[in-house]
C-alpha cells in the first residue's frame, strides 16, 4: 500500500530480490494519476519480467481476495493513527498479515555524511530548513547536494538530477516537483530524486561532501543520517503524536524545531513542548517565528483576493489555509472563495478534503489538471491573485490577473548546527 514513493523504495530494499516473496500488486493513494500504471520490469527486477501492476487503494480488499495475498505492507506517510488501524483491521479481517517496515531494513548506508530534514506532518516547513542548511554549508565551501524524497508522478526514472531550471523544465512535470526543486536549484544546489535510491545515493556521493536528505510528507529517511532534524508545527498541536510516521520522527529526532510559533496560541505551543518533553526529552529544541513578505503590498491592500496555497499542505496535510492567508489577513478586503468556480478534478479535490477553506490548493499533477487549475483561476471573480507557493506559477500557467507572490521564511539561525556537524562528521575525515 503506497503513494508512489516509500512503497517503491521498500520493495526495492526488501522484496525485489527476495526469492521467498511474490509481490502481486501496489495500491496507490493520496497522489492522483499513479494508479492503473505498472512498476516497470527494469526497476522490478528479473523476478518480475512483466513489472508489477498498480491499483487504486479502494480495490485493496478485492486484490487480497483475488490474489490470495497473505501479507499487506503499509508504505506511505502522513496518515492518522486511526486510519492506519482501519487499514490494518481491513487486512486482518481478510486474514492477511499487516506489516510496517522499519528503518533497519529500509535505510541505505551512505559513504558521505548525511543530515536529514523531516517532520511530523506535511507542511511544517522542511523545504525552508533544507534551503537554509544547504546555503550555510555552501557558504563554508562545502560541496553539498540534496536528495529529495521520491515524487514518481509522471515516470519511473531510476535517477533524476536537477542542477538548473532547464533540468527542471525537462524533468519535472508537476507543480509539486517544481515547488521542491526550484528554490534549491536557484541557490546553486543540485537536487537528486528518482525511484531507485541506491543509484540516487551513489550519484550524490560522487560529488558531495555533505548530503541533505529532504523528506516528503512526514516520512522517515531512506538514508541513514548522522543527524536528524525534525520539524513540529505549532499550528497543529498534538499532531506530532497522532500521525504515522510523524511520531516516529518525533521520537528519533536529534534536533526538534517548532515552527510558526508567532501564528499559534500559547496553549497550543505548550502542548507541543509537553509532547517533546514526554517523548524525546534528550533532543535539542529550537523555536522559530514565521516571516512573510508580500511582493507588492499596495496591489493587495483593500482588494478582493484569490489565494493559492501549497497543494500538499492544504490537501492531505490537513491545513485549511497556509502562508497566503496568514500573510494577508487584515490587508485584503475579502478572500474570494474559489470552490464554486472549481473546474474538473479541482471539484473532486474539494469534495475529498472538505476541511479546505477559501483558498485554492496548487494542483498540477498532469497537463490536463494544470489546465483545469488555470481555468479555475480565470473563473474566480477576484481583483488580485496571491500566490503563496515556493515556485512562481506564472512561469508554467497563464494567470491573466494582477498577481503578487508571498515569500515565507523562518527566523532561525542554523550556523551552530552546521559548524558542529562539520566538526563531528566532515572535517575530522
Amino acid at each position: 500500500m503506497g503513494a508512489g514513493g516509500r512503497d517503491f523504495h521498500n520493495f526495492n530494499m526488501v522484496y525485489r530480490s527476495d526469492p521467498l516473496s511474490e509481490v502481486v500488486a501496489f495500491t496507490a493513494a493520496q497522489i492522483p494519476f499513479i494508479e492503473r500504471r505498472t512498476y516497470p520490469p527494469g526497476l522490478a527486477g528479473p523476478n518480475y519480467p512483466s513489472g508489477i501492476p498498480i491499483y487504486p487503494e479502494n480495490e485493496l480488499a478485492s486484490l487480497i481476495a483475488s490474489h490470495g495475498a497473505n501479507r499487506v505492507v503499509f508504505a506511505y506517510s502522513d496518515v492518522s493513527h486511526e486510519n492506519l488501524m482501519h487499514s490494518a483491521s481491513l487486512c486482518l479481517s481478510l486474514e492477511a498479515d499487516f506489516m510496517l517496515l522499519g528503518p533497519e531494513r529500509t535505510m541505505l548506508e551512505s559513504k558521505v555524511p548525511v543530515i536529514s530534514v523531516c517532520a511530523v506532518r506535511t507542511g511544517c516547513g522542511k523545504s525552508i530548513i533544507t534551503k537554509k542548511l544547504a546555503h550555510t554549508f555552501k557558504e563554508r565551501g562545502i560541496r553539498v547536494s540534496v536528495i529529495r524524497h521520491p515524487m514518481a508522478y509522471c515516470d519511473f526514472a531510476p535517477v533524476k538530477k536537477f542542477s538548473s531550471i532547464e533540468d527542471i523544465d525537462k524533468g519535472a512535470c508537476t507543480i509539486e516537483e517544481r515547488e521542491e526543486f526550484e528554490p534549491l536549484v536557484e541557490k546553486g544546489v543540485t537536487v537528486y530524486a528518482g525511484v531507485d535510491y541506491e543509484k540516487v545515493l551513489e550519484q550524490a556521493e560522487e560529488v558531495s561532501q555533505v548530503i541533505i536528505w529532504d523528506g516528503g510528507n512526514n516520512d522517515f529517511p531512506f538514508v541513514r543520517s548522522d543527524f536528524e532534524v525534525v520539524l513540529l508545527d505549532a499550528m497543529r498541536p498534538g499532531h506530532e503524536r497522532l500521525f504515522y510516521p510523524g511520531e516516529v520522527n518525533l521520537r528519533r529526532g536529534d534536533l526538534l524545531i517548532i515552527t510558526k510559533i508567532n501564528e499559534a496560541k500559547e496553549d497550543a505551543l505548550e502542548l507541543v513542548r509537553n509532547d517533546i518533553r514526554r517523548d524525546n526529552p534528550d533532543a535539542g529544541v529550537l523555536e522559530t517565528r514565521s516571516i512573510f513578505a508580500i511582493s507588492d503590498y499596495d496591489a493587495v491592500s483593500g482588494r478582493k483576493a484569490l489565494v493559492i496555497e501549497d497543494g500538499p499542505t492544504i490537501t492531505h496535510g490537513g491545513m485549511p489555509y497556509g502562508a497566503g492567508v496568514s500573510s494577508s489577513i487584515g490587508i485584503v478586503s475579502e478572500f474570494v472563495d474559489p470552490r464554486p468556480y472549481a473546474r474538473g478534478s479541482l471539484r473532486d479535490i474539494y469534495a475529498k478534503f472538505p476541511h479546505i477553506g477559501s483558498v485554492l490548493p496548487a494542483m498540477g499533477y498532469s497537463e490536463n489538471q494544470m489546465r483545469e487549475f488555470e481555468k479555475t483561476i480565470s473563473a474566480v471573480p477576484c481583483e488580485v491573485v496571491i500566490v503563496a507557493t515556493p515556485v512562481d506559477l506564472r512561469r508554467i500557467i497563464d494567470i491573466q490577473k494582477p498577481t503578487v507572490r508571498v515569500s515565507y521564511d523562518f527566523d532561525v539561525d542554523l550556523t551552530e548546527l552546521v559548524e558542529t556537524f562539520l566538526k563531528e562528521h566532515v572535517l575530522r575525515q
